[in-house]
């Protein structure tokens, strides 16, 4: 083959592996990449989070998520839960005081001064399991620093001794003393077996009496 010949198969060559490369791209022009926004994009990805957190041999609180998604900038880092979470609170005895759970959630946490906020969103349900009272609201934020837990959203409120709802809550972080801000004036009170006895089945050792 002569020096012709082998330079006119050489371009062919070229071509049809340009044409390859345009076809398997899409038409897409080559060397055109697309940009990567490293702020919406995970640090780090955790499937099945499980965490404990105790204080001197006390198991204070556990978290189990399926999946987290951390992300960072240079202000703040933040984790994501898309999937829910779900917060167990446990009282100075060592007993499950209070769960939380929730279709999304959200931690938050400032560079600057180190400040933290959590965030729980959608079908949110806040149990005291002890008291026997359950709070079901659309968002709830948990400040740590301060061991409370608030929402400004329409709230409902059961308990052993009636039913309550409105706009607003406060309470401290176990669900002890749950506060309703802005009440409707309408509510319902449940009348009572005086010799009715509550039970806690979460934290009772022992056989329950069978009805």
């Amino acid at each position: 083959m002569g020096y012709t010949g082998f330079h006119a198969a050489a371009r062919n060559l070229i071509l049809g592996s340009v044409f390859v490369l345009s076809a398997a791209c899409g038409g897409r022009d080559l060397g055109t990449a697309e940009k990567l926004d490293l702020a919406a994009t995970p640090v780090q990805t955790v499937d099945k989070m499980f965490v404990v957190q105790s204080e001197n041999g006390v198991l204070q609180m556990r978290m189990e998520a399926d999946v987290m998604e951390r992300y960072q900038n240079d202000s703040m880092s933040y984790e994501l839960f898309p999937k829910g979470l779900a917060v167990f609170g446990y009282n100075e005895d060592g007993l499950l005081e209070t769960e939380i759970t929730a279709d999304n959630g959200r931690h938050v946490k400032m560079e600057k001064d180190d400040s933290e906020q959590w965030e729980a969103y959608g079908n949110v349900v806040v149990r005291n399991i002890i008291n026997q009272e359950v709070m079901e609201t659309d968002t709830l934020y948990w400040d740590r620093k301060n061991e409370k837990i608030y929402t400004d959203c329409y709230v409902k409120l059961y308990s052993p001794d009636g039913y309550m709802q409105g706009y607003g809550m406060e309470s401290d972080q176990r669900a002890r003393n749950s506060v309703i801000l802005q009440p409707f004036d309408s509510y319902g009170v449940i009348v009572q077996d005086s010799t009715e006895v509550r039970i806690d089945s979460v934290n009772f050792i022992g056989p329950l009496i069978k009805k």
